[in-house]
């Protein structure tokens, strides 16, 4: 399952700590193992100094949690990341939003920005302002169909059954509605795929067709769960094992009201 072991990049703003937060209520639920990163720049002995300092502070703010606390060197923020949870076997990368976004959405910092076209683990995305609910609602995956969503669609169905909450496939139709038959066709095999990927009641599969003259305009067709988290599939441009996502799939992540999960291509 997805979150097996959880790793949250911190800095000291609003966006680390609710990349915090997001990271620990995730560890909570799948009953993971959670991680805690501080990346400093090489050659720096005064930055890294700076990094134990941050990571006292994460550590306080877990309230006794238990995590495992990293100083990485880096290059960049993103790529210590990146280096760090393939060195301790993190399959999950929680990061923020920066600060001055607007509120409820998810902000693309350059951490971000570099894991979305370069992670070789699961990335998790936490919108300006989000406190978990401490509880998952529900499972969203934003589904098209080619072969990377439908990897997406069995591992969200197999999460979905571990942490027993209902599964949702979404579907956009954006502009000219005249596909929308097929598109529906496609949720219904998709809906099967997910029946058939996990020991899910029917009921609790459903899938939507989000139609709007653009992509914010569909999603906000939709209904939206606190406690709810939106999976979504690299593109098919992504190299193996790696997060890439496409043109659309950024527009979904910066319309979401809800964290996001980018899966890399290929995840099993």
């Amino acid at each position: 399952m997805i979150g097996e072991h959880v790793l949250a990049g911190y800095v000291n703003d609003a966006g680390g700590r609710e990349a915090l937060d997001l990271a620990a209520s995730i560890a909570a639920l799948t009953g993971g193992r959670l991680s805690v990163a501080t990346v400093h720049p090489p050659g720096l002995p005064a930055a890294a100094g700076e990094a134990r300092t941050l990571l006292e502070q994460a550590s306080d703010l877990l309230d006794d949690r238990p995590a495992d606390l990293h100083v990485q060197e880096g290059r960049s923020v993103g790529r210590g990341l990146t280096v760090l949870a393939s060195r301790i076997g993190a399959d999950l990368i929680v990061v923020g939003s920066p600060e001055g976004g607007a509120r409820g959405r998810i902000g693309i910092g350059a951490a971000a920005d570099h894991l979305l076209h370069s992670a070789t683990e699961a990335v998790m995305l936490a919108p300006s302002g989000h406190t978990p609910s401490g509880d998952l609602t529900r499972i969203t995956v934003m589904y098209v169909r080619r072969p990377q969503c439908d990897d997406a669609v069995i591992r969200a169905a197999q999460a979905a059954e571990g942490l027993e909450v209902p599964l949702r496939l979404v579907t956009l139709a954006v502009g000219d509605a005249s596909g929308a038959e097929q598109l529906r066709d496609d949720l219904a095999l998709a809906i099967r795929l997910a029946l058939g990927s996990a020991d899910l009641p029917p009921e609790d599969v459903s899938a939507e067709l989000a139609e709007g003259d653009d992509v914010a305009d569909a999603l906000d067709d939709v209904d939206w769960q606190d406690g709810e988290i939106l999976v979504c599939a690299s593109s098919e441009d992504a190299a193996a094992h790696r997060v890439f996502l496409g043109e659309v799939a950024l527009k979904v992540l910066r319309a979401a009201p809800c964290p996001v999960t980018v899966l890399p291509r290929g995840y099993f």
